[in-house]
């Protein structure tokens, strides 16, 4: 029996509960968008083990997966602006990361070469800070934990790998770039 599809399905559902939890969030139910955020998160794990595992990897499970990470994390910083639980501006430098990285992917794709998905340590970093805090923020609206000082300070670290693995990608690309056109 051929399972490969498994991860894809696995990173679909995760698509398919990235409206929920916002909706849930935009209700004020914390505790039901926290176990959502949490069978989200678990999920992700869960595809990227299979696929590596038993060797499940495709090229729709290579633009799934981030794109499910993407829009659930996206979203999340979106409404919990929105809803006054983080800082409008960190969100917007979040979604500013994002949208250099994606439109320089984007032209280098089509103007230079293809990109292949070379996540770097400062951006796994990042992306391990962004779900930190989205968890700490929400465990601290459902349950009133962790300490706020928690919270800020995890702040801080996703706004400083956030610039940090922006301005690195955009370094490596640029010179990748550059390289290319030389030759």
């Amino acid at each position: 029996m051929q399972l490969h599809w498994i991860p894809n399905a696995i990173s679909m559902i995760r698509i398919v509960l990235v409206a929920p939890v916002l909706v849930l969030l935009l209700r004020g139910e914390f505790g039901w968008a926290l176990l959502l955020f949490w069978i989200a998160g678990f999920s992700d794990g869960l595809d990227g083990y299979l696929a590596v595992r038993f060797n499940w990897q495709s090229k729709l499970g290579a633009l799934l997966d981030p794109v499910a990470d993407k829009l659930l994390v996206a979203g999340m910083f979106i409404t919990l602006s929105y809803i006054h639980l983080i800082p409008v501006w960190l969100t917007v430098i979040v979604i500013l990361r994002d949208v250099v990285i994606v439109g320089g992917a984007f032209a280098y794709h089509y103007l230079i070469a293809p990109v292949e998905g070379q996540p770097t340590n400062i951006s796994k970093l990042n992306t391990t800070f962004q779900l930190l805090f989205l968890l700490f923020v929400l465990s601290r609206a459902t349950f009133g934990w962790p300490e706020q000082i928690s919270v800020t300070v995890l702040g801080a670290a996703t706004l400083v790998t956030v610039v940090v693995s922006g301005i690195d990608y955009v370094l490596r690309w640029s010179s990748r770039a550059r390289r290319e056109v030389e030759q």
